[in-house]
Formats: C-alpha cells, structure tokens, sequence
C-alpha cells in the first residue's frame, strides 16, 4: 500500500490551497483517514479526520475553513484549506489506516506535502 499527498505549495495569507491524497495497493477498504500537520519546530498535530461514513473531526485553529472529505470509490481524501494564515505553514501528511486482507490492518502514511503561507 502507498498513500501519496499532493496540492502543498506557496500562497498568500487568506488564500485557498486543496491537498489530495491518494492511497493504492491492495486496498480492502479504509477506514479514517487522516490529515496531521507538522509546522517548523512544532510537534506533529492532527488537523483533520475523516471516518469511512464521513464522520469528521478538526482542530480548534482550522474549524470553519478547513474541510476534509473522501472518495471511498478513489482511495483518496482531501483538505481544503480556506482563509489560510501564516501559523498553516507546515508539512502536511496523509495518513490511512488500511485494511489489506480480510483480517489485516495498517497503518499507512504519505511523504508529506509542504505549505508555506506568506504574510
């Protein structure tokens, strides 16, 4: 299995970025899939999550502009980020938790996707 973001990149304070992630592989289904966040000399934190039935959860700095959501069909979910500020600047990682066999399950991640966002 390979989960792979895609989208990061430079814009402005208040703009808009959309990161995709798509999971390939001997896939049986997936479960949540996850968009945590490392910004420069910070921990790595959960931005947003997606359940299979589309039950989402944020992080209080993103509620109301960032929206998360899925294509169970494509294996892929993504991250739109709205009204960006400077404090988004981060690497942005995909994480899935796959199921590969009937009784097997994993947790897989992506390289990270970088997003810089300028004053």
């Amino acid at each position: 299995v390979h989960v792979v973001e895609s989208g990061g990149g430079l814009v402005q304070a208040v703009g808009s970025l959309r990161l995709s992630c798509a999971a390939t592989g001997n896939i049986v289904t997936i479960s949540d899939m996850r968009w945590p966040g490392q910004a420069p000399g910070k921990q790595r934190a959960l931005v947003a999550t997606i359940s299979r039935d589309w039950n989402t959860n944020y992080a209080d700095s993103v509620k109301g502009r960032f929206t998360i959501s899925r294509d169970n069909s494509k294996h892929t979910v993504y991250l739109q980020m709205n009204s960006l500020k400077p404090e988004a600047t981060a690497v942005y990682y995909c994480n899935a938790v796959v199921r590969y066999t009937l009784f097997r399950s994993g947790d897989y991640w992506g390289q990270g996707t970088q997003v810089t966002v300028s004053s």
